[in-house]
């Protein structure tokens, strides 16, 4: 059974995951508007994995006991002024959705609460891959600039595709 303190920060992640979902849609948009497809399905990838994060943290929610009470999302920001603010402005969503996680685990542990914490071990790792590939993006991007390096970093940002993990239920 999860406590009370626990159930509710998980439904405030909850939320902050379809947040997420819902940001990358919109950076999707605003990609494709650009004519870069590669960025736009880079975008729509990031948002299917931040759909799923969601639905894990609900189903891991009910299975131990809780209740799933979903709240009101905000509208994303929509428009950027290059590529690169863009993808800056993703990675340091990412960094805030990291603290996120990591308060998460930190109160798992202040409560005791073994079976959330090896829960949400997963996330944590995630992070760390989403940093990462984040950052990578970035990085590429201020080499590249606003030149035709953009467009071949659209034709590699255009091969991911989504693949739910394994273990996952």
């Amino acid at each position: 059974m999860l406590s009370k303190k626990m159930e509710k920060a998980l439904n405030d992640q909850i939320k902050w995951e379809y947040y997420s979902a819902y940001l990358y849609l919109s950076l999707s948009s605003y990609f494709q508007g650009l004519g870069l497809p590669g960025f736009a399905n880079w975008m729509d990838v990031q948002f299917q994995e931040e759909q799923f994060h969601a639905r894990r943290m609900f189903d891991y929610v009910l299975e131990k006991g809780g209740k799933v009470q979903l709240q009101g999302i905000e509208a994303p920001q929509h428009t950027w002024k290059t590529p690169l603010a863009a993808f800056q402005f993703a990675l340091s969503h990412e960094f805030a959705v990291t603290k996120r996680i990591n308060d998460l685990m930190d109160l798992a542990q202040k409560e005791k609460d073994h079976a959330s914490a090896i829960f949400l071990q997963w996330f944590v790792t995630e992070q760390v891959e989403e940093e990462a590939s984040f950052g990578d993006t970035v990085n590429k991007l201020k080499l590249v600039g606003d030149g035709g390096g953009l467009f071949m970093l659209d034709r590699e940002l255009a091969a991911r595709v989504f693949v739910p993990p394994v273990a996952a239920k």
